[in-house]
């Protein structure tokens, strides 16, 4: 019998900064969700980022936005992500490839955590097409700038977003 026994958990991490969610990201969580058993959105502490919302932030409109997938938590971690997965027992990191320039760095991330960890797998997953180009820097210009954002992310971040726009 492999390592992996039947009776244990598939468990995934989704690492990301979510800064804010968008239904691109939403959508890797979904096909994320159908393979494995539970998959923890997990909100990096990057300090060398400053993020425009805070932790908590992001952590209420990730679990408003992902509330009717029964197989999904939210956490946020500092760290190394190998470290976090082990005190999770994840077996895998999903990563989301909108395009090939996206590549080349998880490439990169992917080797050095199986570096770190061997048995800790990294699984690529692509969105939907209409969602190849979407990112959270994007979606914060156009809210700065006044632009629809309707069709880039769920309303609760839109309502958020154009509340944190106002007090800029």
């Amino acid at each position: 019998m492999n390592e992996m026994s039947e009776n244990k958990q598939k468990i995934a991490i989704y690492p990301g900064s979510f800064d804010p969610i968008t239904w691109g990201h939403i959508d890797i969580i979904k096909r994320a969700s159908l393979l494995f058993d539970h998959v923890i959105v997990a909100i990096a502490n990057n300090m060398n980022k400053q993020p425009l919302f805070t932790v908590d932030e992001r952590m209420e409109m990730i679990r408003a936005s992902i509330s009717g997938i029964a197989n999904i938590s939210v956490d946020s971690f500092q760290g190394l992500l190998v470290k976090y997965a082990r005190r999770n027992n994840a077996v895998a990191v999903i990563r989301g490839l909108r395009a090939v320039s996206d590549f080349e760095f998880e490439l990169q991330m992917a080797l050095v955590n199986r570096k770190l960890d061997e048995q800790l797998i990294t699984v690529f997953l692509m969105p939907h097409e209409k969602y190849s180009y979407l990112n959270s820097s994007i979606v914060r210009e156009l809210a700065s700038l006044d632009g629809n954002i309707d069709c880039f992310v769920p309303e609760i971040v839109k309502q958020k977003l154009l509340i944190k726009m106002r007090k800029k």
